[in-house]
């Protein structure tokens, strides 16, 4: 195991899509042990592997005492008519914090490292944990989502950052 470094806004990385996970293997392993290291720290909700470098489909998170992993994750369930928009910050674009819309409640399906069924669920910080990560693993920061405006100051401040 080990704690990795977290990659930052303007790493290809994260904005490439990642890949499904096909075999689970020691690397496979290994990369779990890393990402449930690396989100083991105060202030950390959660960590998609493309964060650390890795272009392949899991995640890891922190929430409540809860720490967790899922492989290939996918949300199969979102709230339509319920909705969140408090501020949303992101590991690779350190310390900026934007208001961002999300669904109330969200949950994911994937596997674990033996291959079996994981859903995890939840509704405020724990499904915009899910839908953040989610959206890491397709190539998206949160900043992608912001309305035009607020996207427009987040940009600024990201600029002024590098």
């Amino acid at each position: 195991m080990a704690m990795r470094e977290i990659r930052v806004v303007g790493d290809p990385v994260l904005r490439t899509p990642c890949e499904p996970i096909t075999d689970i293997d020691a690397r496979v392993r290994s990369l779990v042990d890393d990402l449930l290291e690396t989100v083991d720290e105060e202030g950390r909700a959660g960590l998609a592997a493309n964060q650390i470098g890795v272009s392949l489909r899991a995640f890891s998170w922190n929430i409540d005492d809860e720490i967790g992993y899922v492989l290939n994750p996918r949300i199969v369930a979102q709230s339509e008519d319920e909705f969140q928009d408090g501020d949303e910050g992101c590991l690779s674009v350190p310390g900026l914090w934007f208001p961002t819309t999300r669904a109330w409640y969200a949950r994911v399906e994937g596997i674990d490292v033996d291959g079996k069924p994981v859903v995890v669920e939840g509704e405020e910080l724990m499904a915009r944990c899910l839908q953040h990560e989610c959206d890491h693993l397709d190539g998206k920061l949160y900043l992608d989502r912001l309305e035009k405006g607020v996207r427009r100051k987040a940009m600024k401040a990201v600029r002024e950052q590098l």
